[in-house]
């Protein structure tokens, strides 16, 4: 996708044609281009582990509505685990979230070539004949998307080259079982268990067999932490458990006596401005998909992983703020105002220490005395199941974590389909269970018990008590295909023209932000850091073959010309692999948002 300095495509291009291993949602049909002549087309570039990439689902909802018969999304999946390359996966995935279009199956990262991406999520708009006019990383693009969907219907009704009427989605068949795709649980005073039934939208109360409904509460939208408090803070707040109504971005109360739910923290918007450690209006603050919940410092912990950060809730000042963290999606220990994170989804207690299951890094992390540290994990892009001394094993996308009364903690290995036990005193991982779907939880009764929270099995099961298995596995890393570069000075341009009726927001300051780092970080001698520029000479270093270049960038909008302008931030955070040879480009162009004005 050949783009200019300023970010305009480089004439008229045709789009690729949509080949992958096979589609979903369509009734069992393959759909092509010329099947989709006369629509406006979204091409979602996603992955299903990515956060990211579900906050892009949420903001395309509206606009399929809207437009209806004049657009058709296309959910192209393209899969950073090996998990997500099993197409049984994608299909619950799709099931999961919701995804109401054409999902194309791009195992092979065909159509994530073609189209020259390099971050999930990644956005193309094409035309109804067929050429592409826009492209955009990241999430945040909805308003400009609106504008420029508007744009497209008024030229090409003119033209007599838009076409309205049904698109080729064909919906599943409705399944029906007592849970869909449960998130977390925990124990209550009764011996009852409560869990968050995701896809079900509702927190679901049931005995301890795991299977007998005793009631339901909601609705909710996706949830999945929940927190029990302390009997003398639940007195005083007026409620019993706190619940993370994920896709909300909000937290509610649920007081057990009656079922009376309350709002307790988010406004409802989605995160996009900066929160410090100080205390903020809980009901003002804008959140970012909550995903789980932990009793720790005396204060509510909130895994709040859209934007890679901890942050503290205190349910009886009613006031949040940030405990850890930077919003860098990367793996950095430290004093926790310092650390990175990717997209932390687990949390539990255990005596001093805090347990993170830290998803996109295959990580297990804790805080202890202000530092956090790393247990399991080796970054970004290594993943597999590996048991052995803590520095050598992997994981992959873990979501929960339970610490045990020996200091250990079992661990949710979720694309592994297993239950994993770290071990702190003898710094080894071994494998508990495995053959189980997709295990996003994992809760210690009081009276002992093992319970897993088998997501995609749409159940709770009880783990028998047996032989701790041993495991040589695989080792994996997500392969992307490299961006070449030169050794020495390199130019990196993030691109970004503003949506149509918009324009950069300086009001509050610079409407742009770049922040650059490197993994390892002796592949960049210089240029790291953060500045206002989007555009930022480095030098990359002639003795490092190969690494990643850690980007992230952002653009503050307004809307131009209107009494009550709306504000607008885009967002995109970019691990990009880079191969340094000589006869690399010394320019590396990425697109926030970049479009054909031919």
């Amino acid at each position: 996708m050949p783009v200019r300095h300023d970010g305009r495509m480089t004439g008229r291009v045709r789009a690729p044609e949509l080949r992958g291993r096979g589609w979903l949602n369509t009734g069992g049909r393959d759909v092509t281009l010329a099947d989709l002549r006369g629509k406006i087309v979204i091409l979602d570039f996603w992955t299903f582990c990515c956060i990211n990439c579900l906050h892009v689902l949420d903001e395309l909802r509206p606009l399929e509505q809207k437009y209806g018969d004049a657009l058709v999304v296309i959910g192209v999946h393209s899969p950073k685990f090996e998990h997500e390359r099993d197409p049984k996966a994608l299909a619950a995935a799709v099931e999961r979230y919701g995804v109401h279009h054409p999902v194309v199956d791009d195992g092979d990262m065909h159509l994530w070539q073609q189209y020259a991406a390099k971050a999930w999520p990644t956005i193309a708009v094409v035309d109804p004949t067929g050429y592409l006019v826009a492209s955009m990383a990241g999430e945040g693009h909805a308003e400009g998307l609106s504008r420029l969907i508007d744009e497209l219907i008024a030229k090409h009704t003119a033209d007599g080259t838009l076409h309205r009427g049904d698109g080729p989605y064909v919906p599943p068949p409705a399944p029906d079982t007592l849970l869909r795709f449960p998130g977390k649980a925990i124990e209550l005073a009764n011996g009852n268990l409560l869990v968050s039934d995701s896809t079900g939208h509702s927190v679901a109360e049931v005995e301890a067999d795991g299977e007998t409904l005793v009631r339901r509460f909601g609705p909710f939208n996706e949830p999945q932490g929940l927190l029990l408090l302390p009997s003398d803070v639940a007195a005083t707040a007026g409620y019993d458990v706190v619940i993370a109504d994920t896709v909300n971005h909000q937290l509610r109360g649920l007081r057990l006596s009656d079922g009376e739910i309350t709002l307790v923290a988010g406004s409802g918007r989605p995160w996009r401005s900066a929160v410090d450690e100080h205390p903020h209006d809980a009901l003002a603050a804008d959140l970012s998909s909550p995903w789980d919940l932990a009793w720790f410092d005396d204060k509510v912990i909130i895994a709040m992983a859209g934007i890679h950060q901890l942050w503290w809730f205190d349910p009886i000042k009613r006031t949040v703020g940030v405990y850890a963290g930077t919003t860098v999606e990367s793996l950095r220990d430290g004093p926790i105002p310092d650390v990175w994170m990717a997209q932390p989804s687990g949390l539990s207690v255990g005596g001093d220490r805090l347990w993170i299951a830290d998803s996109e890094t295959s990580a297990v992390r804790y805080i202890e005395a202000g530092v956090m540290h790393t247990a399991v994990g080796q970054g970004l892009f290594d993943f597999g199941h590996v048991d052995g001394p803590a520095k050598e094993a992997l994981l992959q996308h873990p979501l929960g974590v339970a610490a045990l009364s020996d200091g250990s903690v079992l661990i949710a290995d979720t694309y592994n389909g297993a239950i994993r036990r770290y071990d702190p005193a003898t710094e080894t991982v071994s494998t508990v269970d495995s053959g189980l779907a997709e295990p996003s939880d994992v809760l210690v009764t009081s009276t002992g018990d093992v319970i897993v929270v088998e997501s995609a099995a749409h159940r709770l099961t009880h783990l028998a008590p047996g032989a701790v298995q041993s495991v040589a596995g695989e080792r994996h890393r997500t392969e992307r295909p490299p961006s070449p570069v030169a050794p020495g000075a390199l130019t990196l341009d993030v691109i970004f023209t503003p949506a149509p009726g918009q324009k950069l927001d300086t009001q509050f300051g610079p409407s742009t932000r770049l922040e650059v780092s490197a993994s390892p970080p002796e592949l960049l001698l210089s240029g790291a850091g953060v500045t206002t520029d989007l555009s930022r000479p480095l030098v990359i270093n002639p003795d490092i073959p190969k690494g990643i270049l850690q980007v992230v960038a952002q653009a503050a909008t307004c809307d131009v010309d209107v009494e009550f302008a709306a504000c607008h931030l885009t967002r995109q955070d970019w691990g990009v692999p880079v191969v340094v040879t000589a006869d690399g480009p010394d320019r590396l162009p990425l697109i926030l948002r970049g479009l054909d004005e031919s």
